[in-house]
């Protein structure tokens, strides 16, 4: 049994610096208008969420796990990654297979040797890059599959 936290009722809104108990959420770019997107009532179960607090994912793994997720959100970066999932390959492969300078590609590759996503071997005048670790196969075959399932036909979703 962990041990006792305190807690207390929190009103989220009442403690929002220049906001009154009862004011609807916020206006703007961030407002909803989605009724299952906040709660009809403002007062938090602080017994839940001082368990869920006790519970979260400490915050420097948080922040690795962000900028993990920030380099993935570029296609360029991604299609790296589904290229050195088939294996190591140098630099001037990887420009040729997505269409871009070995400038432009040896910088995507920084990016991405600095979450550890990829890793460097040189040989001779040549380097080659292949995956750090599986793990992010896993990470990208998941997100694939729920792009993929939740589009018709499994097609990309259309912007």
């Amino acid at each position: 049994m962990p041990d006792a936290v305190e807690t207390r009722n929190v009103d989220l809104r009442s403690e929002t610096p220049g906001r009154e108990r009862g004011e609807p959420p916020i206006d703007g770019p961030l407002a909803t208008t989605d009724p299952m997107a906040v709660c009809e009532v403002s007062d938090a179960d602080a017994n839940r969420v001082a368990r869920t607090c006790a519970r979260l994912v400490p915050e420097a793994t948080t922040i690795a796990l962000a900028d993990t997720f920030r380099l993935l959100g570029d296609p360029t970066r991604v299609r790296l990654i589904d290229a050195l999932s088939h294996g190591e390959l140098c630099v001037c492969d990887l420009a040729a297979v997505v269409g871009l300078s070995e400038s432009a590609v040896s910088h995507q590759l920084r990016l991405l040797r600095s979450v550890r996503l990829v890793r460097p071997r040189k040989r001779g005048r040549m380097v080659f890059y292949a995956l750090d670790d599986h793990h992010i196969l896993d990470l990208i075959a998941q997100g694939r599959r729920h792009v993929e399932e939740h589009t018709p036909g499994g097609a990309p979703p259309n912007d």
